[in-house]
């Protein structure tokens, strides 16, 4: 073992994310909606009125150390349940003790790390201690609650939305973390600002992903004179990650992802895998490509293949179900599938020329005969009269007019020839001929 390595077993007995857990609300990074100046969280903190509550956020962000901060700072009694190894019985056990001890005028904060995989059964030995008041449930999930935590349970508990930590957010921890005798401190370790943002946008939003990279970074810095020096090529190395790594909110982000979409545009899978492949190793957050391709399915391929939309949304969907790396593939599959697929901005143009009418003619009332007339006033007042019901004729059309008089006429979707569009241009024109023809009657 070397004398670094000696020094560093030394002075890091436990994790450098535990050592860093903020004791105090105005430690805490991040998460400002909630416990910024006169925001509700932090008011409740202060005014020691917090009741039961479910933490919902990304992993990192701080939902346990919350509630560590909350214990400590109502000097309430701290009990940590995990949902993978506690069952029926242990709950019980602890909440009758709760009880008692609320007998003696003490608090008990159980909180309940992954509470979404509690079964109904294990939730429901909570709810009645809840009710009493016997606990002050806190849970913390990285799933929706909606869906998650039983209603009579979730009924009884303030849902709080935490935001994955911004780069800043990331960047002030790290540099901290540096500086406090509770992390690095103590060593002399040299790492410019440039390598900490690396390592920011590498955690992409979660805190204990960058503390703990930038404990790995250390530890296998370069190592010379009681000076340890993290590089570059030390982050790389620790991460797997070369320099691909760019600022999400930066020129390079916008160039990356006009890159995804030109290239499925003009058809071109491979070069469309490429850039997708270089956004998700650079550290993209898969969520944002998958509404841009969902975004795409419509805007270029449109009614020429209307599966395309449903495997974007699935893509979508995979994406936020299960994350990276696994995600990677169902995105490939929906980028793949949009640059072979034929092509149509016809709804887009639809839009976006409808949208220029509509903003100018905001005023532009409803013609009467396709007014809902819920009311005997609204019927007197013609509302609904005239009104032709589609479904009552042989062909399932009718020739009311359904546009404001002064837009009579108007042409919004023209569709193309392309792909599956050709069979709703040939219905659209159908139609058109269909209602020219009663036009002459």
């Amino acid at each position: 073992m070397n004398e670094q390595q000696t020094l560093l077993n030394a002075a890091l007995r436990e994790p450098l994310a535990a050592r860093l857990r903020p004791e105090t609300i105005d430690e805490i990074v991040g998460q400002t909606h909630l416990i910024g100046p006169n925001r509700i969280l932090r008011r409740i903190i202060e005014q020691d009125a917090v009741s039961s509550m479910i933490f919902w956020g990304p992993p990192g962000v701080g939902k346990t150390t919350l509630a560590h901060v909350i214990a400590n700072q109502t000097k309430a009694k701290f009990i940590n349940f995990s949902a993978v190894t506690s069952g029926i019985k242990e709950i019980r056990t602890v909440m009758q003790q709760a009880d008692e001890n609320r007998m003696f005028g003490e608090k008990t904060i159980v909180f309940v790390d992954e509470i979404h995989r509690f079964n109904k059964a294990q939730q429901d030995a909570f709810l009645p201690f809840v009710e009493k008041g016997s606990i002050i449930l806190i849970g913390a999930t990285t799933e929706n609650p909606s869906f998650e935590v039983n209603g009579a349970l979730l009924s009884r508990c303030k849902v709080f939305v935490l935001k994955a930590l911004s780069e800043d957010d990331l960047f002030t921890l790290l540099r901290r973390a540096i500086e406090s005798p509770k992390g690095f401190g103590a060593q002399q370790v040299e790492i410019s600002d440039d390598v900490l943002k690396m390592i920011a946008v590498f955690a992409n939003g979660d805190a204990r992903t960058a503390l703990s990279t930038l404990e790995m970074a250390v530890l296998n810095g370069d190592y010379a004179d009681g000076v340890t020096t993290v590089t570059v090529d030390t982050v790389e190395q620790c991460t797997s990650k070369k320099s691909l790594l760019y600022d999400k909110t930066g020129e390079e982000h916008y160039n990356l992802i006009s890159a995804l979409h030109k290239s499925m545009r003009n058809s071109d899978p491979d070069a469309a895998v490429y850039w997708l492949a270089r956004m998700l190793e650079a550290g993209e957050d898969p969520i944002y490509i998958a509404r841009r391709v969902t975004r795409f399915a419509s805007e270029d391929v449109g009614l020429a293949d209307p599966r395309a939309l449903e495997l974007a949304v699935a893509a979508f969907q995979a994406c936020h179900l299960i994350g990276m790396p696994e995600c990677s593939v169902h995105l490939t599959q929906a980028v793949v599938y949009l640059s072979l697929a034929p092509k149509s901005n016809a709804l887009y143009m639809a839009y976006e020329n409808a949208k220029r009418d509509a903003v100018t003619q905001l005023a532009e009332p409803v013609p009467l005969h396709i007014r809902n007339a819920p009311t005997r006033l609204m019927k007197e007042l013609g509302y609904g009269k005239g009104y032709q019901y589609a479904h009552d004729t042989v062909d399932k059309l009718t020739d009311m007019r359904c546009l404001p008089d002064s837009l009579l006429g108007k042409v919004y979707y023209e569709p193309t020839g392309q792909g599956l569009e050709s069979r709703f241009k040939e219905r659209l024109e159908q139609i058109k001929a269909w209602k020219a023809a009663q036009e002459k009657k």
